[in-house]
């Protein structure tokens, strides 16, 4: 046996191999990432938005309807290539991300074949819009506040139901037998009051005719206007902007402990080589007392 062939072990598929393979997944990966790369994408998605608009207009499809059509197959591929090249460079890893499974669903809508049984999927070609909140990191930001607001908007929305269901019954036993198309059901009452609730025609509409038989009806209004739309959708927003301000601040607390790891580290590193100089002085000095003795 060959010193060569007792020197190595065989490779057993357990370390990385450094083939080509793994160097074009590599380049796909710093394409796809590339900033240049991901506005171009980003620019397409804009213009596709606005052709999708102007496939609604008979005028403009008049005009030009087959170049629009083009166009609209030919963005349907770049965007396919453009998810492929995405899936090939990060591996299965890329349905980890939440950004990529919606990415992927978006552009799996948009391949659903085109006929009259499927022409509400083929309306949800629009949907490749949306894309602009994966590629628009403040778009991402404001969904993840909305996401992470979505516990305690839940509880604001239990508490404006029971408002709801609360002023559904009153209104019901109060003005359903004058107002039965109004208020003769609770399912009838709790949507004139989400009328009510929007401010819609609601004084000249709803509520004046009421105080015609109802000289007090006002008070109850006013009540459930005062608690609906200015107290229980107030704290929607707060709640929102809460979520937002504590996402910033993490954001911030993460980068400040990035900056704060990165000068640790490089105070560590001077630190290691103060102890190598010290180490090479005193070896120094040790050698020079040799000498003079």
């Amino acid at each position: 046996m060959s010193s060569s062939d007792s020197g190595s072990a065989p490779n057993l598929g357990l370390e990385p191999q450094s083939g080509p393979d793994s160097g074009i997944r590599a380049r796909i990966r710093r394409l796809v990432e590339h900033q240049t790369f991901q506005k171009s994408i980003m620019i397409l998605i804009v213009i596709n938005a606005f052709t999708l608009g102007a496939e609604t207009s008979p005028t403009v499809m008049g005009l030009i309807g087959p170049e629009l059509l083009v166009f609209d197959k030919v963005v349907i591929v770049v965007f396919c290539v453009e998810l492929l090249l995405r899936i090939y460079a990060h591996g299965l890893s890329f349905f980890r991300g939440a950004w990529n499974i919606f990415d992927f669903v978006v552009v799996a809508i948009t391949l659903a074949p085109s006929n009259d049984s499927l022409a509400v999927l083929r309306s949800l070609r629009v949907l490749r819009v949306l894309r602009l909140v994966s590629a628009v990191p403040r778009l991402r930001r404001i969904v993840a506040a909305l996401l992470h607001a979505v516990p305690g908007v839940g509880a604001i929305g239990a508490l404006l139901l029971l408002v709801f269901y609360v002023y559904a019954v009153i209104c019901t036993k109060l003005f359903g037998a004058a107002f039965p198309d109004w208020f003769g059901s609770i399912g009838d009452s709790m949507y004139t009051l989400f009328q009510i609730m929007t401010l819609e025609s609601w004084s000249m509409g709803i509520v004046r005719p009421v105080m015609e038989v109802y000289s007090w009806a006002w008070l109850v209004f006013v009540a459930f206007i005062v608690m609906s739309s200015f107290t229980v959708l107030n704290l929607f927003i707060a709640i929102i902007i809460d979520s937002m301000q504590t996402l910033h601040e993490t954001e911030q607390h993460e980068t400040v402990d990035e900056v704060s790891g990165v000068v640790h580290d490089e105070h560590r590193q001077r630190a290691m080589e103060f102890e190598e100089l010290r180490r090479e002085m005193q070896e120094i000095k040790e050698l020079l007392r040799e000498r003079k003795s």
